[in-house]
Formats: structure tokens, C-alpha cells, sequence
């Protein structure tokens, strides 16, 4: 069985810092749920508040709609992979996944069983008497994750297990990871700085700056319609053009820019007169297009990706463009050095309030 966390007012101060500020949200029982912000922005104290090792300055932690109050992390139902994974090297595998259910007085035979069956679920079978130290990076992964999972927590807390693996082998064990999470149906909370990693993988994603929370939802949810000027620019690449509300209509907000008046779909508590942005990805910005939203731009260079490139230009007030096109389109592409109209549909921006 999986549990819920509920957080609920949560405040960390250490001395005359303040790590984090009021942030709530509920994880569902069986959702791989994931928070994601920048170094520093207060992720990891979080997931610290909801392990048990750091007891929250305000507000309080509700797992499974029980209050942790005062309970340490060896009384919480929840089990934690770090960074550094942490195995015993001179344990072979086996005995490293049961290091927990030998600490709870299991015999041995029991022991050698369950990580038996752990070691078919994470596709490591007949890896039991090896070393760590023979295994790859992505193999010692798993081997912390079926450590964490032999003590069956009801949440499973994963502190940017990743991030020491290469390109490749972070893509490779980010499809394992949701999968495993999926065969299990253990709660997962995710702790990332990649943007990428949180899309995803997650159900849900909690996006953090500066000790605050600044909005919680679906990853397409997040990239589509940004609640604040932090989401629209940390989650994916975007274009981001001044200008001031000139009127609204119907959920569409004119922006009065020095590029002209552009068009795009009213972020919350958006008012004409209002300071805002514009904001629109890179993908939604089509090469020669025309219309009301035309902006011009000169190009400068056009990075090849594989299946498309970015077209880097500058706008005429001086501001940076990006543009997608599509490998198949390259051909069609504008020449450095010219100028190039690029258009986008209203449906495809999202105005925000400059605050």
C-alpha cells in the first residue's frame, strides 16, 4: 500500500534564513510526484521535512493523514535514496539491498529471498553476489532503489538520484524509474533541477523559487499555461516580450509592445493598463509567417539538434528570438544574416503580469 503526504503551511528557518516560505500541496497515494527548481530554491529541505531528518519551523507534514509531528525518519513509513547512493562496497549486492531488513532483525535466509525478488524486479537477476564496484552507474542505481524498496515504504523520497550519470544513461533510467514506480505503486516525490526529467517522468510537478512555491500541476499543464513569469521561463525554452495590457477580450490580452501590438491568451489576475510579458515557445513561432502577431528578427545563427533546429535571432528592439524548425524544413530555413518574420497563433502565447 502507497500513502498520501499532505503538507500543509510548511516553513523552514535556519537562524536568520529563511529556507522556505508557506508551501502546501498533497501527493496522492500510487503518484510520482516531482519538485522541481533551481540549486538552492529549497527542494531538498522539503523532501528533508517530509523524511523526518529536519522538523519544519511552521506548519506540519501528514502522511497516510497521519501527523509526523515528532517522529524521526526510522518512524515514518518512507525510505530515501541520495545523490550519492551511498552502498556498502565491500557488501556484495545482495546484502546491500537487505542492509535495512537485517537492522530489523530478519533472518538471513528471509533476507537473501526478498532481495532475490528484488533483484528480478529491477532486472538484475543473478547480480546478487557481485561487488558494487563491478556494477555500471545505472546498475548501482537500481541496486539503491531496491534497497530503499526491501523495507516496503509506503513513500519512496528520491533526492536527485540522477544527476551523476551521463546524457544516455540519466534518459535510460528515467524510463526505468517510472516504470518501476508504476509496477509498484509506491508513492515516489521527486527532488530535480532538470526540467526535462521532471516533464517526464512525473504525474505531477511542484515547481519552487526562493523557498516558494509557484504552482503545482500536470507537466503539460506547467508548460502550456504558466501561473507566474518564473514557471514560463525555468520550465522550457521561451521568448519573452514587454509591453504593457492595452485591452482584453474574451481571455486575450493585447500587449502594447515596441514590436506593435500582439495577442495572446490572459494569464491570471491579468488587467488592462496592467505591465506584462508575452510569452511564447519556440516550437509555436513559424518561419515566414504573417498576421497580427508577426515579429521580425535578424537571423544570426541556426543550431542543428537532430530532429530540429533552433534559429537564434535578434528582434528589433534588440531582444533575443528562438525559433524550432523542424530537420525536415531546414532547406526552407531564412540565411544568416537576413531578416526573417516569424508568427504565432494567439492560442500559442500566454500574457503574464510583469511582477
Amino acid at each position: 500500500m502507497s500513502h498520501s503526504v499532505e503538507l500543509h503551511n510548511i516553513g523552514m528557518v535556519f537562524g536568520r534564513t529563511r529556507a522556505v516560505s508557506d508551501v502546501s500541496f498533497t501527493v496522492e497515494a500510487g503518484e510520482f510526484f516531482s519538485i522541481l527548481g533551481p540549486s538552492g530554491c529549497g527542494k531538498t529541505t522539503i523532501l528533508r521535512v517530509v523524511a523526518g531528518f529536519l522538523q519544519p519551523s511552521e506548519g506540519k507534514v501528514l502522511i497516510g493523514g497521519r501527523d509526523m509531528a515528532g517522529l524521526g525518519p526510522d518512524q515514518r513509513p518512507t525510505a530515501m535514496i541520495f545523490q550519492s547512493l551511498a552502498l556498502f562496497p565491500l557488501m556484495p549486492v545482495w546484502e546491500n539491498i537487505a542492509f535495512g531488513l537485517e537492522a530489523r532483525g530478519v533472518s538471513k535466509a528471509e533476507r537473501r529471498r526478498k532481495a532475490g525478488e528484488l533483484l528480478k524486479l529491477i532486472a538484475l537477476d543473478g547480480y546478487g553476489d557481485r561487488m558494487p564496484g563491478e556494477l555500471s552507474g545505472g546498475q548501482r542505481q537500481r541496486v539503491a532503489i531496491a534497497r530503499a524498496l526491501a523495507v516496503e515504504p509506503q513513500v519512496l523520497l528520491l533526492d536527485e538520484p540522477l544527476s551523476a550519470l551521463d546524457l544516455k544513461l540519466r534518459q535510460h533510467m528515467r524510463s526505468e524509474l517510472r516504470a518501476l514506480q508504476k509496477r509498484t505503486g509506491v508513492t515516489f516525490i521527486y527532488i530535480t533541477h532538470d526540467q526535462s526529467e521532471a516533464l517526464a517522468m512525473s504525474d505531477r510537478v511542484a515547481v519552487m523559487s526562493d523557498g516558494i512555491l509557484q504552482q503545482v500541476g500536470a507537466p503539460r499543464d506547467l508548460y502550456d499555461n504558466p501561473a507566474t513569469p518564473f514557471v514560463a521561463t525555468f520550465v522550457g525554452e521561451t521568448n519573452v516580450i514587454s509591453g504593457k495590457v492595452a485591452a482584453m477580450e474574451n481571455g486575450v490580452a493585447i500587449v502594447d509592445s515596441v514590436l506593435g501590438p500582439l495577442r495572446g491568451r490572459a494569464g491570471p489576475g491579468l488587467s488592462a493598463g496592467d505591465a506584462a510579458r508575452l510569452y511564447v515557445r519556440p516550437e509555436a513561432l513559424a518561419a515566414g509567417g504573417s498576421g497580427a502577431n508577426r515579429l521580425v528578427a535578424t537571423v544570426e545563427r541556426i543550431d542543428f539538434e537532430g530532429a530540429f533546429a533552433l534559429a537564434h535571432g535578434t528582434l528589433e528592439d534588440g531582444s533575443r528570438l528562438i525559433a524550432s524548425i523542424s530537420s525536415t524544413e531546414l532547406g526552407e530555413a531564412p540565411a544568416i544574416g537576413t531578416q526573417a518574420s516569424f508568427a504565432f497563433r494567439e492560442a500559442n502565447a500566454v500574457v503574464l503580469g510583469d511582477g
